[in-house]
């Protein structure tokens, strides 16, 4: 990818810029959103780059059920019983970063 379309994801992704990075393994990076809806506004994006789910294709099919299940983890680990997730397909439905992501957002929150 030409340096030109690196999002700001990719910037995060790879340390380029700063974020709060709640967690990070080889497959998932996970860091509060700037613009919080919620006491607990998270996003959980793979490390593998996919622009959306409009753009997943049989190969990296498993990466939004990847970031399902972190999500679900994470709220097990933090004792979180409630909780909304979301994905904004494209620009029209509300997807600002071209960069998929899952939102994860609950009233508790989070230390």
């Amino acid at each position: 990818m030409p340096m030109e379309e690196r999002t700001v994801f990719h910037k995060i992704r790879d340390g380029e810029l700063p974020a709060e990075i709640v967690q990070s393994d080889e497959d998932v990076m996970v860091f509060k959103d700037i613009h919080p809806k919620a006491p607990t506004h998270l996003l959980f994006i793979p490390k593998h780059f996919v622009a959306s789910i409009a753009d997943v294709t049989p190969e990296t099919a498993h990466l939004p059920g990847l970031l399902i299940l972190k999500a679900q983890q994470f709220a097990k680990e933090q004792g979180i019983s409630g909780y909304k997730l979301t994905f904004h397909v494209g620009e029209g439905g509300g997807q600002e970063v071209p960069y998929l992501h899952l939102h994860f957002m609950s009233e508790e929150q989070i230390a």
